[in-house]
Protein backbone atom coordinates (compact mmCIF):
# COMPACT_ATOMS: atom_id res chain seq x y z
CA UNK A 1 0.00 0.00 0.00
CA UNK A 2 2.83 2.53 0.35
CA UNK A 3 4.04 1.66 -3.17
CA UNK A 4 0.12 2.77 -3.81
CA UNK A 5 0.07 5.97 -2.59
CA UNK A 6 3.31 6.76 -3.99
CA UNK A 7 1.75 5.82 -7.46
CA UNK A 8 -1.65 7.17 -7.08
CA UNK A 9 -0.39 10.79 -5.63
CA UNK A 10 2.02 10.83 -8.64
CA UNK A 11 -0.94 10.22 -10.59
CA UNK A 12 -3.59 12.87 -9.14
CA UNK A 13 -0.60 16.06 -9.10
CA UNK A 14 1.04 15.79 -12.52
CA UNK A 15 -2.14 17.28 -13.84
CA UNK A 16 -2.38 19.90 -11.50
CA UNK A 17 0.96 21.08 -12.68
CA UNK A 18 0.34 20.87 -15.97
CA UNK A 19 -3.08 22.81 -16.84
CA UNK A 20 -4.48 25.95 -15.60
CA UNK A 21 -7.10 26.19 -13.16
CA UNK A 22 -9.79 28.85 -12.48
CA UNK A 23 -9.40 30.54 -9.48
CA UNK A 24 -12.07 29.63 -6.69
CA UNK A 25 -11.39 29.21 -2.65
CA UNK A 26 -10.21 26.65 -0.96
CA UNK A 27 -12.19 23.89 1.09
CA UNK A 28 -13.49 24.69 3.98
CA UNK A 29 -11.55 23.81 7.17
CA UNK A 30 -12.17 20.60 8.83
CA UNK A 31 -11.13 18.16 11.52
CA UNK A 32 -9.17 16.47 9.16
CA UNK A 33 -6.85 19.59 8.59
CA UNK A 34 -3.70 20.16 10.61
CA UNK A 35 -4.01 23.54 12.43
CA UNK A 36 -1.29 25.61 14.38
CA UNK A 37 -3.53 28.13 16.40
CA UNK A 38 -6.54 28.71 18.16
CA UNK A 39 -9.32 27.47 16.74
CA UNK A 40 -11.66 30.50 16.99
CA UNK A 41 -8.90 32.73 14.93
CA UNK A 42 -10.23 35.79 13.42
CA UNK A 43 -8.22 34.91 10.46
CA UNK A 44 -7.58 31.20 8.93
CA UNK A 45 -4.46 30.91 6.53
CA UNK A 46 -4.06 27.84 4.89
CA UNK A 47 -0.40 26.64 3.10
CA UNK A 48 -0.65 24.56 0.42
CA UNK A 49 2.77 23.05 0.58
CA UNK A 50 5.51 20.28 -0.19
CA UNK A 51 8.18 18.39 1.76
CA UNK A 52 10.66 18.55 -1.17
CA UNK A 53 9.99 21.90 -2.25
CA UNK A 54 12.93 24.18 -1.40
CA UNK A 55 10.91 27.64 -1.52
CA UNK A 56 8.16 25.63 1.18
CA UNK A 57 11.43 25.11 3.31
CA UNK A 58 13.02 28.67 2.89
CA UNK A 59 9.27 30.08 3.89
CA UNK A 60 9.20 27.30 7.26
CA UNK A 61 12.94 28.34 8.31
CA UNK A 62 12.80 32.08 7.50
CA UNK A 63 9.02 33.18 7.85
CA UNK A 64 6.96 31.03 9.71
CA UNK A 65 9.01 32.10 12.65
CA UNK A 66 8.10 35.33 12.46
CA UNK A 67 4.57 35.37 11.84
CA UNK A 68 4.23 32.76 14.53
CA UNK A 69 5.11 35.06 16.77
CA UNK A 70 3.31 38.11 15.37
CA UNK A 71 0.28 36.06 14.55
CA UNK A 72 -0.83 32.43 15.58
CA UNK A 73 0.95 32.85 18.92
CA UNK A 74 -1.34 35.74 19.46
CA UNK A 75 -4.50 34.41 18.48
CA UNK A 76 -5.30 36.38 15.88
CA UNK A 77 -4.44 33.79 12.94
CA UNK A 78 -4.73 30.03 12.72
CA UNK A 79 -2.31 28.19 10.00
CA UNK A 80 -3.61 25.53 7.98
CA UNK A 81 -1.04 23.02 6.47
CA UNK A 82 -2.36 21.15 3.39
CA UNK A 83 -0.20 18.86 1.14
CA UNK A 84 0.68 19.30 -1.83
CA UNK A 85 3.64 16.78 -3.02
CA UNK A 86 5.56 17.35 -6.05
CA UNK A 87 8.43 16.33 -7.61
CA UNK A 88 10.22 13.98 -6.67
CA UNK A 89 6.62 12.16 -6.10
CA UNK A 90 8.04 9.46 -4.58
CA UNK A 91 10.10 11.18 -2.04
CA UNK A 92 7.28 13.73 -1.52
CA UNK A 93 4.66 11.28 -1.60
CA UNK A 94 6.08 9.23 1.94
CA UNK A 95 7.18 12.70 3.90
CA UNK A 96 3.36 14.03 2.94
CA UNK A 97 2.08 10.37 4.47
CA UNK A 98 4.72 10.37 7.41
CA UNK A 99 3.43 14.05 8.33
CA UNK A 100 -0.62 12.82 8.02
CA UNK A 101 -0.32 9.70 9.90
CA UNK A 102 1.87 11.78 12.77
CA UNK A 103 0.00 12.54 16.19
CA UNK A 104 -2.09 15.80 15.00
CA UNK A 105 -0.74 17.90 18.00
CA UNK A 106 2.90 16.75 16.66
CA UNK A 107 1.85 17.51 13.20
CA UNK A 108 3.97 20.73 12.40
CA UNK A 109 7.20 19.35 14.52
CA UNK A 110 7.25 16.56 11.91
CA UNK A 111 6.68 19.13 9.45
CA UNK A 112 9.50 21.11 10.58
CA UNK A 113 11.86 18.12 11.22
CA UNK A 114 11.18 17.52 7.03
CA UNK A 115 11.71 21.23 5.88
CA UNK A 116 14.94 21.90 7.98
CA UNK A 117 16.60 18.42 6.80
CA UNK A 118 15.35 19.03 3.31
CA UNK A 119 19.07 20.56 2.67
CA UNK A 120 20.82 17.83 3.95
CA UNK A 121 18.67 15.35 1.47
CA UNK A 122 19.88 17.61 -1.52
CA UNK A 123 22.91 17.59 -1.18
CA UNK A 124 22.67 13.54 -0.90
CA UNK A 125 21.78 12.66 2.67
CA UNK A 126 20.38 9.19 3.11
CA UNK A 127 16.32 9.47 2.60
CA UNK A 128 16.15 7.14 5.46
CA UNK A 129 17.51 9.69 7.77
CA UNK A 130 15.29 12.20 6.76
CA UNK A 131 12.62 9.95 7.19
CA UNK A 132 13.65 8.42 10.69
CA UNK A 133 13.52 12.37 11.96
CA UNK A 134 9.61 13.06 10.93
CA UNK A 135 8.84 9.57 12.75
CA UNK A 136 11.07 10.42 15.45
CA UNK A 137 9.25 13.41 16.00
CA UNK A 138 5.77 11.97 15.34
CA UNK A 139 4.56 10.70 18.58
CA UNK A 140 4.29 7.20 16.73
CA UNK A 141 6.37 3.97 16.68
CA UNK A 142 7.53 2.96 13.30
CA UNK A 143 5.62 0.35 13.32
CA UNK A 144 1.95 2.73 14.20
CA UNK A 145 3.56 4.70 11.09
CA UNK A 146 3.69 2.14 8.83
CA UNK A 147 0.36 0.69 9.37
CA UNK A 148 -1.00 4.16 8.57
CA UNK A 149 0.35 4.57 5.45
CA UNK A 150 -0.88 1.01 4.39
CA UNK A 151 -4.26 2.86 5.58
CA UNK A 152 -6.42 3.50 1.93
CA UNK A 153 -8.01 6.46 4.75
CA UNK A 154 -4.19 7.99 4.36
CA UNK A 155 -4.08 7.75 0.66
CA UNK A 156 -7.50 9.52 0.52
CA UNK A 157 -6.79 12.28 2.67
CA UNK A 158 -3.82 13.60 0.81
CA UNK A 159 -5.53 12.98 -2.44
CA UNK A 160 -8.57 15.37 -0.92
CA UNK A 161 -5.78 17.83 -0.24
CA UNK A 162 -4.48 17.31 -3.69
CA UNK A 163 -8.26 17.54 -5.18
CA UNK A 164 -8.65 20.97 -3.12
CA UNK A 165 -5.57 22.41 -4.68
CA UNK A 166 -6.23 22.31 -8.25
CA UNK A 167 -10.00 23.06 -7.55
CA UNK A 168 -9.12 26.52 -5.64
CA UNK A 169 -5.88 26.69 -9.04
CA UNK A 170 -3.24 26.48 -6.97
CA UNK A 171 0.01 26.19 -9.63
CA UNK A 172 2.93 26.00 -7.55
CA UNK A 173 4.30 25.86 -4.16
CA UNK A 174 4.17 26.85 -1.52
CA UNK A 175 0.18 28.89 -1.93
CA UNK A 176 -1.40 30.93 0.37
CA UNK A 177 -4.45 31.66 0.66
CA UNK A 178 -5.77 34.30 3.81
CA UNK A 179 -9.99 34.11 4.74
CA UNK A 180 -10.28 32.25 1.15
CA UNK A 181 -8.15 34.59 -1.03
CA UNK A 182 -4.81 33.64 -2.86
CA UNK A 183 -1.98 35.82 -1.67
CA UNK A 184 1.04 36.50 -3.96
CA UNK A 185 3.12 37.61 -1.09
CA UNK A 186 4.24 35.18 1.09
CA UNK A 187 6.70 37.53 2.91
CA UNK A 188 5.71 38.27 6.22
CA UNK A 189 5.43 41.70 5.13
CA UNK A 190 2.83 40.64 2.18
CA UNK A 191 0.98 38.42 4.64
CA UNK A 192 0.51 40.48 7.32
CA UNK A 193 -1.17 43.57 4.61
CA UNK A 194 -3.92 40.74 3.33
CA UNK A 195 -4.29 39.54 7.14
CA UNK A 196 -4.36 43.09 9.13
CA UNK A 197 -7.33 44.17 7.40
CA UNK A 198 -9.34 41.51 8.26
CA UNK A 199 -8.34 41.20 12.08
CA UNK A 200 -11.22 42.72 14.29
CA UNK A 201 -10.71 46.38 15.21
CA UNK A 202 -9.71 46.69 18.74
Amino acid sequence: MIRSLVLMLALVATPMAASAQAAAAPPAVTSADRVLGRADAPVTVIEYASFVCSHCAHWHTTVLPGFKARFIDTGQVRLVFRNLPTAPAQVAARAAGIARCAAPARFYEVASSFMTGQAAIIDGAPLADWYATGVAASGRTQAEIDACLADPATLNGIRAEVAGATAAGVQGTPSFFVNGRAVSDTSLDGLSAAIRPLLPRS
